[in-house]
């Protein structure tokens, strides 16, 4: 486990494709790309002007699109290789609260606070598809880059088919409302058949994405002033993980909905951001630092 400090807190992290090195965006207004190997930050590069919140790699080596949190809602695309943007894609005009990647081609989707789901090509400047909803969004796409699910007013999940959503969801699951907290993320397992709804209350969701039945709520960990805390599987789609606002990282079994693990992280802060690398048996943790977990032999 190795640590690096930030001068301020980690807003957002992605694993490269290859798994060989992580991004991260910071409230200093730094991205830093850091070295999975070694733990360590290869480069600091300064969006000081826009502010980074959300970050994310796209397919291409050394190319990341991601959000900004100053001047205006615009999402950009940089070259990290020479710190230069290759494209500007303005139309949101609130904060983009979710920005996903397609996992097999040059499409990403963004939602915003403006109360919309835009999706882009990476080719082009124009916005390829909107969607408007009745409240704030969260949406990933599935692992096959098929279909994408939006959350939309923290109580139900809409799931659009890419190559026809002006049609509408083909799918919407209803779920119960809380009225303690939002949603915060989505995601999908590896295997496509489970969704994991974040929220920043101290509960999260796990549902069959393929009837939206809710089958677990895990809770039992620390997040009392409603942070927006990552939550995320394991690349087997077996368990589920979290970190808390106490630094500790709990660890659930998907499938009987048991708590297996919680690790320390020695964080300071809340682990407001936790991802598993695509390619190796790692994942790694953020809060004002960045840990890297390796798996020992009797875990």
């Amino acid at each position: 486990k190795v640590f690096r400090e930030n001068s301020d807190k980690i807003n957002c992290f992605d694993f490269s494709p290859n798994g060989e090195t992580v991004i991260s965006s910071s409230d200093d207004d730094s991205i830093v790309l850091y070295d999975c190997q070694e733990g360590k930050p290869k480069r600091t590069l300064y969006s000081k002007k826009y502010g980074v919140d959300l970050i994310r790699y796209t397919h291409a080596a050394n190319t990341v699109v991601y959000s900004s949190n100053k001047i205006d809602d615009t999402i950009r695309y940089l070259s990290l290789h020479d710190n230069k943007y290759i494209r500007y894609f303005p139309g949101h005009t609130k904060r983009v609260v979710a920005l996903s990647m397609s996992p097999v081609d040059d499409t990403f989707i963004s939602g915003s606070l403006d109360k919309t789901i835009r999706l882009w090509d990476l080719r082009s400047p124009n916005c390829q598809g909107l969607m408007h909803l009745q409240g704030k969004p969260v949406c990933s796409f599935d692992p096959e880059g098929l279909i994408f699910a939006a959350g939309v007013n923290s109580e139900m999940v809409k799931l659009y088919d890419l190559r026809s959503f002006d049609k509408g969801p083909f799918a919407t699951f209803k779920m119960q409302y809380d009225r303690t907290c939002e949603w915060t993320g989505l995601k999908f397992s590896n295997d496509g058949k489970l969704i994991l709804i974040s929220t920043n209350g101290g509960f999260i969701r796990l549902i069959d994405a393929f009837k939206g039945a809710v089958l677990h709520t895990f809770g039992g960990y620390n997040n009392s002033k409603a942070v927006t805390l990552e939550a995320s599987f394991t690349p087997d789609s077996q368990f589920i993980m979290i970190g808390s606002e106490d630094g500790k990282i709990h660890v659930w079994n998907g499938e009987s909905g048991m708590k297996v693990a919680v690790l320390d992280g020695k964080h300071t802060g809340p682990i407001t951001c936790l991802q598993f690398n695509p390619k190796f048996m790692t994942f790694a943790s953020a809060c004002s630092n960045m840990a890297f977990w390796l798996p020992t032999i009797d875990d």
